[in-house]
C-alpha cells in the first residue's frame, strides 16, 4: 500500500486469542477498514492451560484511518506495543471532553500512569477515563458528569483493554454457545448451568439482579420471581412502570392487562384494572406504605419492600400513571442503575428490550449476564451493543422461570 512510517504502529494480543477468535477478528477489521498488516511475532500456546501471544504491526494510507482501525481493535483487547504513558489533558467547561478523549468499552481496562498500570475502577462502555493524579487512581465518568478541570485520558497511549477470555479447558454455561443467538440451545442444560452458577455467587456472597418486563407477569411467572427474592437469590430488581404496574394488577385484581393470570380468561372492563391498581398506590403515596397500611400484602413488589430489595423503576414517555415510585428523570434513573451495575456478579435480563440494553450498557463484561426473550432480536440488539458477553436464551417466559426455580431447589 506505499504507507509512509508515521502510519504505522505495533500491536499486541495476549491470552486465549485462537479459541476466542480474537485474532481472526483482528485481522479481519484490519482488511475491513482498508489497513494492512503484518505478523512480526506468533507463540502458540502449547497447552490447554496456556495462551498464546502475537505481534502485528497495523499500516493504514492515513493517521485519521489507522487511528480509527486501533481504536477499534483496543475492544478486542489490542495494545499499543511500545510502552508509552496516557496522555491526560484537563476539560475545560463542564460536560465537555477535550478533543481525542478515549472512548471506553466494558471490558477490564488498565492505563500506564507514573510508572505503573493502574486499574481503571467503575468500567462501563462510552465513557472516559478520568485520573485523580493526587492519589493515583482512575475511574471512568459518562460525559455528562464531566466537570471542568477533571484530567482526561487522550488517545491510545498507555491504554490496556483485557476482554474475557475462553480457554481451552471444559466450558462453563457463559462460555458455551454464546456467540450465536438461536431456540436451539439445549434449554435445560443451560438453565441447570445458570442455577448452579447463581447458587455459587450467592454461597460466595455475591449479588443478582434481574431485569424485568411486564410478560414475567402476564405469563403466570410472577409468583416464582417473587419467591426468589423472598428466599433471597435476588438482591435487586431494575425495571419499568409496567413490571411493577401489572404485578400490583394481579395482586389486588388477579389480573394482566384485565386478563385473568391463573385462567387465561378475559375479564369484563379488565383493561381498566392495571389504573385502578395505580390508583391504589398513590392514595397509599408509594409502594412501601401500600405495603404498610395492608393495600398491597403479595407479588413482586410486596416481596422487595418485605426483603428490602432495592428497585429501580425508570420511566418512559409510554407509561401510564407512573405509579410514584417510578423515576421520571432519565438521568437520575440512569445514575442509580449504573451504581447496582458496579455492585452486581449476575445480571438475568427478562422480556424487555429496552431495559436490557439499557441495562446491558452499563455492565463491566466480567459481570455474568443472561438475557432470557422469546424474540431473538432482543439478544442480537444485545451484541450490536457492545454486550458481547451475555448468553442469550430464547424462550417464553413462562416456561423459564419456572424451570429455573425448579433447578435452584433440586438437590
Amino acid at each position: 500500500m506505499g504507507q509512509s512510517i508515521m502510519n504505522k504502529r505495533t500491536i499486541e494480543l495476549s491470552g486465549h486469542i485462537i479459541d476466542s477468535l480474537a485474532l481472526t477478528k483482528t485481522m479481519g477489521l484490519i482488511m475491513d477498514k482498508g489497513g494492512d498488516f503484518d505478523i512480526l511475532e506468533f507463540e502458540v500456546g502449547r497447552k490447554k492451560s496456556d495462551t498464546s501471544r502475537a505481534k502485528i504491526s497495523v499500516s493504514a494510507e492515513s493517521p485519521e484511518l489507522l487511528d480509527s482501525i486501533l481504536d477499534e481493535l483496543s475492544v478486542l483487547g489490542a495494545s499499543i506495543a511500545e510502552l508509552k504513558e496516557v496522555q491526560l489533558v484537563a476539560s475545560t467547561k463542564d460536560k465537555v471532553a477535550p478533543e481525542g478523549f478515549y472512548s471506553t468499552s466494558n471490558h477490564t481496562t488498565h492505563i500506564l500512569y507514573a510508572g505503573d498500570w493502574i486499574y481503571v475502577e467503575q468500567i462501563e462502555m462510552d465513557c472516559l477515563i478520568v485520573v485523580d493524579e493526587e492519589e493515583k487512581r482512575a475511574f471512568v465518568k459518562p460525559i455528562d458528569d464531566i466537570k471542568a478541570g477533571d484530567k482526561i485520558v487522550v488517545g491510545l497511549e498507555g491504554v490496556k483493554v483485557t476482554p474475557p477470555q475462553r480457554s481451552r479447558g471444559e466450558q462453563e454455561v457463559f462460555e458455551f454457545m454464546n456467540s450465536e443467538v438461536s431456540s436451539e440451545k439445549p434449554l435445560m442444560s443451560l438453565i441447570n448451568g445458570i442455577a448452579d452458577e447463581i447458587k455459587e455467587i450467592k454461597k460466595k456472597g455475591g449479588k443478582i439482579a434481574i431485569v424485568g418486563g411486564p410478560a414475567i407477569v402476564h405469563t403466570g411467572s410472577g409468583k416464582f420471581l417473587a419467591s426468589l427474592i423472598r428466599e433471597g437469590y435476588i438482591d435487586v430488581i431494575m425495571a419499568g412502570n409496567a413490571l411493577a404496574t401489572h404485578d400490583i394488577e394481579s395482586n389486588l385484581f388477579g389480573t394482566s392487562l384485565g386478563i385473568e393470570v391463573e385462567t387465561g380468561k378475559i375479564i369484563a372492563h379488565g383493561h381498566t384494572h392495571h389504573m385502578r391498581a395505580i390508583n391504589r398506590i398513590n392514595n397509599s403515596g408509594s409502594i412501601k406504605n401500600a405495603v404498610e397500611d395492608g393495600t398491597l400484602n403479595g407479588g413482586i413488589m410486596y416481596e422487595c419492600i418485605k426483603n428490602d430489595v432495592p428497585f429501580v423503576l425508570a420511566g418512559s414517555i409510554r407509561d401510564d400513571g407512573p405509579l410514584p415510585d417510578v423515576i421520571t428523570d432519565t438521568a437520575k434513573s440512569q445514575r442509580i442503575m449504573r451504581k447496582y451495575a458496579q455492585e452486581v456478579d449476575m445480571v438475568i435480563m427478562i422480556a424487555t428490550m429496552l431495559h436490557s440494553i439499557a441495562t446491558g450498557n452499563l455492565l463491566p463484561s466480567k459481570v455474568k449476564s443472561i438475557c432470557v426473550d422469546i424474540n431473538p432480536s432482543t439478544v442480537t440488539k444485545l451484541s450490536d451493543r457492545g454486550s458481547a458477553q451475555v448468553v442469550g436464551i430464547v424462550t417464553d417466559i413462562g416456561t423459564f422461570l419456572p424451570l429455573l426455580y425448579n433447578s435452584l431447589h433440586e438437590d
